[in-house]
């Protein structure tokens, strides 16, 4: 019998820097209403990162929502390390095809797929690894990239940490173990938003200079704005261009904690704690799109 199987792949390179930024506001809506209806959840990370997960999954990685199998063969793989962040993940892997968005509403809820931290065993397409135990994503993206090199698969892995999360040793682990081995397959991104839990990351952890220390241990570093796409996309496409080319690839992104909402942004106050309905419906207005997209 024939295999009827079919694969949707997402290749979008289509999409404008207008339409992106329609899609990530309908993002930042998801999250907010997300994590308000259960009291729960990390805000302020989450509308940070929305605009890199939104240009990876809708313009700049190629990747198959249906069938989804946990090798992603001949497509690019995404870790999302900082796993707290996972309420945008979610909703761009609704968005883009992977699982129906009115499921975006059981987040966080007893018995759903979308827990706090992404998990596997409860079998939600799109998520390929356990996280939110911080550290651990740069190590686990490193063995999918080089699995990929040994397969001779052609295409990438990308992995997004926090900068709070480098104060975990294992990340330089795998700093070394990707550049001695030449995993040059692999996009590293590194959520500069300078706020950890409990205050700065200058207070709490001194990280020093980021680029300089992956350099240092061999990595090609670029640099750049990570909340807007007429500066995200080019740098997302120097990384992809430094592929293939025996070095490791790292991007410290500079974002901005709660981006979008403007009483979220600043601080470390909304690192997880959940807006209250006052504060949603002011976010809310300040996120103006149709509503026709909310779950």
């Amino acid at each position: 019998m024939a295999d009827t199987t079919t694969t949707k792949t997402v290749e979008q390179p289509e999409k404008s820097n207008e339409e992106l930024k329609e899609i990530a506001t309908q993002v930042r809506r998801d999250i907010l209403r997300m994590v308000h209806a259960v009291n729960s959840g990390h805000p302020g990370g989450s509308l940070g990162i929305t605009d890199l997960l939104v240009a990876l999954y809708f313009k700049v990685m190629k990747h198959h929502p249906e069938p989804f199998d946990m090798d992603g063969k001949d497509q690019d793989l995404f870790f999302l390390s900082n796993g707290h962040t996972s309420a945008t993940m979610y909703s761009c892997l609704a968005r883009s095809g992977y699982f129906p968005v009115s499921e975006l509403a059981t987040f966080r809820k007893l018995n759903s797929r979308l827990q706090g931290h992404p998990t596997t065993h409860e079998g939600l397409p799109g998520i390929r690894v356990a996280s939110g135990s911080l550290g651990q994503g740069l190590s686990v993206a490193c063995g999918a990239a080089q699995a990929k090199k040994l397969n001779g698969d052609k295409q990438r892995v990308f992995v997004l940490m926090g900068d709070g999360e480098l104060e975990e040793g294992q990340n330089w682990e795998a700093a070394m173990y990707a550049a001695h081995h030449k995993i040059d397959n692999l996009i590293a991104i590194v959520d500069r938003n300078g706020q950890q839990i409990d205050g700065s990351t200058d207070d709490i952890g001194g990280l020093g200079d980021i680029g300089a220390k992956f350099k240092a241990f061999g990595w090609q570093v670029f640099e750049g704005d990570g909340n807007h796409f007429d500066a995200l996309l080019p740098m997302l496409e120097n990384c992809v261009a430094a592929t293939g080319k025996a070095k490791p690839i790292m991007f410290v992104m500079d974002t901005k904690m709660g981006f979008g909402v403007d009483f979220m942004m600043d601080g470390h106050k909304w690192h997880g704690v959940a807006p209250n309905d006052k504060q949603l419906a002011d976010a809310l207005d300040q996120l103006k799109l149709g509503t026709d997209g909310d779950y």
